[in-house]
């Protein structure tokens, strides 16, 4: 498979991996053949990148640390429940919490794999997306700092719902009146349910709070924030610089992770920095990079220590034959990635 911008991509090629709608239903499943129109169509509901099928990678398989059901599961229930808050109706948060630790079950199972955060979006989920990956960023961070199960459990659900305040009519975040800001909307619903601790309240009061005393709602500085909110804070950044939620452009994780660290001890926590970036990757399974050596080719490969040394398949033609050659940058180590296509 090949991760593409959907301006490159052709009608006649087939889908690499399927897209969903908020709601965990299938929008378009893969190996479908893309047509005008569905490209058009995807292209219209915020689409900009996706994976196509290349005959060259067929053996090249995506690595998830949370499989495409439990996924689903988490987004289904999420939209109950912001259903719900949008109508003014109580909430359960049981069926979530059950969902919630399949999703937990697969983190623990998979924390070796750098995640890729290549799930397609659209305008629909992209809301649902974002809080998945920020969940799941922020329990691998949680599990690399030495968290107890319990603890990662309270982390990913206030991650999963640290927005949960965005949802009311009431917020403002534009408003001089802090307490119609999302995050306090957010704190005053959480903190409503009894069968959720309070630290998970916290955690949506608290993720746009920083280190230097500058972040909002109530300008806390380092020590008066609560670890939660500070892993949460720095997933929930790079998501943001990511994937931007106004244009819908994905950036390249290189640039993103660059800006991140530029941001460590200012606006966000300096160690949970280090530690969350062990676990994401700098060159996604499917991108197209150019090596010092200018040979094109696409990453087939990840190392779990090494991120930025991942391993780059280059495929050329000579005459109707096809000459492949792999680089792993974990061995050629005086060969880098030069730039990403």
């Amino acid at each position: 498979m090949r991760y593409v911008h959907i301006d490159t991509v052709e009608s006649g090629q087939y889908l690499g991996r399927t897209i969903f709608s908020s709601n965990g239903a299938v929008l378009l499943s893969e190996g479908v053949q893309l047509t005008v129109y569905m490209i058009n169509t995807l292209r219209r509901i915020g689409v900009t990148m996706l994976y196509i099928k290349d005959e060259n990678l067929q053996d090249v398989e995506i690595d998830d640390v949370v499989s495409e059901e439990n996924k689903r599961a988490v987004m289904q229930k999420m939209g109950e429940m912001l259903q719900s808050i949008r109508s003014g109706k109580e909430f359960n948060t049981r069926a979530m919490s059950i969902s919630i630790d399949k999703l937990l079950e697969d983190v623990m199972q998979n924390r070796e794999v750098l995640l890729q955060l290549t799930d397609i979006r659209t305008k629909d989920n992209e809301q649902y997306v974002h809080a998945l990956n920020v969940c799941t960023m922020a329990a691998l961070t949680g599990i690399n700092m030495g968290l107890s199960a319990t603890q990662v459990k309270e982390l990913a659900t206030g991650a999963l719902l640290h927005d949960v305040g965005k949802v009311e009519l009431l917020t403002d975040d534009e408003s001089e009146d802090l307490r119609k800001h999302h995050t306090w909307r957010g704190f005053d619903l959480l903190k409503s349910k009894r069968e959720l601790s309070l630290l998970i309240a916290h955690v949506a009061f608290q993720h746009h709070e920083a280190p230097d005393g500058t972040g909002v709602p109530r300008g806390l500085e380092d020590e008066q924030i609560h670890l939660y909110a500070k892993i949460v804070a720095v997933a929930n950044t790079y998501d943001n610089l990511l994937y931007n939620p106004g244009t819908g452009e994905r950036s390249k994780p290189h640039l993103v992770i660059e800006q991140l660290s530029a941001l460590s001890g200012t606006k966000l926590d300096r160690e949970v920095v280090i530690q969350f970036l062990r676990t994401v990757s700098v060159y996604p399974t499917g991108t197209s990079v150019r090596l010092s050596n200018h040979e094109v080719g696409v990453v087939v490969g990840q190392h779990r220590g090494l991120p930025g040394r991942p391993v780059v398949r280059v495929i050329k033609k000579d005459d109707d034959d096809l000459m492949v050659n792999e680089f792993d940058l974990a061995k050629f180590t005086t060969l880098f990635v030069d730039a990403v296509l």
